[in-house]
């Protein structure tokens, strides 16, 4: 007999635990599943598996913590750090500590080592436990969590992103934080107005899956520009540039970068960002065991979509679906007050969210193209650079260009033209001016039947659907990948049916 084939190697998990990371990824596994809300953790900040005593916060306990019980808190850090400056300084003469010292002492050396117990007085951090949060927001991510593994599987992104909302907002999309950040994938307005629009009107960083599309961008690019996911969901925190920086002092190992990385602002939150992106989702995917018989997921979020066609009127459009006008800004939580109160006008090419069913309702036709949860495909930033025309079948590269900027400019991924090129993600910072790059080809004309012009929010589904034609044809046409990232303003050839 022949040998038996073996079977096929599983596919290496994009999101590695780093060795040194093991004792922070147990760390936020306590704060999520095992403390709540009435329980504070003093902990060692560098040496986060280092927690010197779980403290219960005086009744009684709400969402957040009040005055007195930011104070009790205080007074019980004060109250240990004199102690662990007590120890150090008393290091060198054990006798001189009590019994429950010297037990401390060999914990703080056991968990990390000796010279630890120098400066371990100024490392004292608290934390408050999450667990009634996190079972929240397991419930919450139950109307998202297919619409968002669709963002992310369709950019050809790890659909496992979908759990960063854990982390960032715990699934409320009216979280905001002191640094301005805003909705469920907690984008800064400066940042949110670079993948979305945000301004008078709308404020897409409040709307779930567009602000999920534009999260699936961002970390396209970041992974792209520094090449592994621990560095790219780090970046989310940190920011693509600073990852950039601490990657040419410490390399790829994030581990590494943790420990050693002292760039300005890499403080604790940037540090244990991964740490606690892959606690989130270990606990997400066996929340049955974490959270036994107490979970109650909501159901998936299914709602219909238009694209308009011509300018319109929030109340008109309520008048034209025969909603109220409470009801449609409720699917629209991008809408700013005057948009929600009828009183605001949107240009044409505008997305707006309908009650699941409206356009059955109202036997809609290819000109309101309805999008069912499981369909949607990321959108387009709102604030592009002018696409320059594709006259050529290369790029000459000009100072200060990126394959980002390239790839943009001509409707593609950088990806994709890495793969033209031959070249690596280690080679996009060497584009030398007057070097020329391959492009994609454009569409072929023979193949197709008409011209369709992407307008902001188009996608390929979308498109494919609106002229009767599959997805696969239309890519095939255009020569483009599966994860094309289309434009306004971008011209399209329809495949001719057959």
């Amino acid at each position: 007999m022949g040998e038996v084939p073996a079977p096929p190697a599983a596919a290496a998990d994009p999101f590695p635990i780093p060795a040194a990371l093991g004792p922070n990824v147990a760390f936020w596994r306590k704060v999520y599943a095992m403390w709540g809300l009435g329980q504070v953790a003093l902990h060692d900040a560098e040496h986060t598996d280092l927690v010197y005593q779980v403290v219960d916060l005086p009744a009684p306990v709400g969402e957040s913590m009040t005055r007195a019980q930011r104070d009790f808190v205080k007074s019980r850090m004060h109250r240990l750090q004199r102690r662990l400056k007590h120890i150090a300084e008393s290091a060198g003469h054990a006798q001189k500590l009590n019994s429950e010292d010297r037990a401390l002492m060999r914990h703080i050396i056991d968990a990390a080592d000796k010279t630890a117990l120098r400066d371990a007085s100024e490392r004292v951090r608290s934390q408050r436990g999450l667990r009634e949060r996190f079972r929240r927001g397991l419930e919450l991510s139950g109307r998202y969590d297919r619409i968002f593994r669709a963002v992310f599987r369709e950019a050809g992104l790890p659909e496992d992103l979908a759990y960063l909302p854990h982390v960032e907002s715990s699934f409320h999309n009216q979280a905001r934080s002191s640094a301005g950040a805003a909705g469920m994938w907690q984008f800064t307005r400066l940042t949110g107005k670079r993948y979305m629009r945000v301004d008078r009107t709308i404020d897409e960083r409040l709307d779930p899956v567009v602000s999920a599309q534009a999260a699936a961008r961002y970390l396209r690019h970041a992974h792209d520009v520094l090449g592994s996911w621990p560095l790219a969901v780090t970046s989310y925190n940190h920011g693509v540039a600073g990852m950039a920086r601490a990657k040419e002092q410490h390399g790829e190992d994030l581990g590494m970068i943790v420990r050693e990385y002292d760039g300005p602002s890499f403080g604790f939150a940037s540090r244990n960002f991964y740490a606690e992106f892959l606690a989130a989702r270990e606990l997400a995917r066996d929340h049955s065991r974490r959270f036994p018989k107490t979970l109650s997921k909501e159901p998936a979020l299914v709602l219909d979509r238009v694209l308009l066609k011509r300018a319109s009127s929030t109340a008109a459009l309520a008048r034209r679906y025969g909603l109220r006008m409470d009801r449609l800004a409720a699917c629209n939580p991008s809408w700013r007050d005057a948009a929600a109160r009828g009183a605001a006008r949107l240009a044409a090419g505008t997305a707006v969210w309908l009650p699941a069913g409206t356009l059955r309702r109202l036997g809609a036709t290819k000109a309101a193209v309805a999008i069912a949860a499981t369909r949607v495909v990321p959108s387009q930033m709102s604030r592009e650079p002018k696409p320059r025309v594709r006259r050529a079948a290369v790029h000459v590269v000009k100072r200060g260009d990126t394959l980002y900027d390239i790839a943009k400019w001509n409707h593609t991924s950088v990806r994709r033209l890495l793969a033209l090129n031959g070249l690596g993600t280690a080679d996009s910072r060497k584009l030398r001016p007057g070097r020329k790059l391959r492009l994609p080809g454009r569409a072929s004309a023979a193949a197709a039947r008409k011209i369709h012009v992407v307008r902001k929010g188009d996608c390929a589904s979308v498109i494919a659907a609106e002229h009767g034609v599959k997805v696969s044809e239309l890519l095939a046409v255009n020569q483009l990948p599966r994860d094309a990232v289309l434009h306004p303003g971008q011209r399209l050839g329809i495949p001719a049916r057959h």
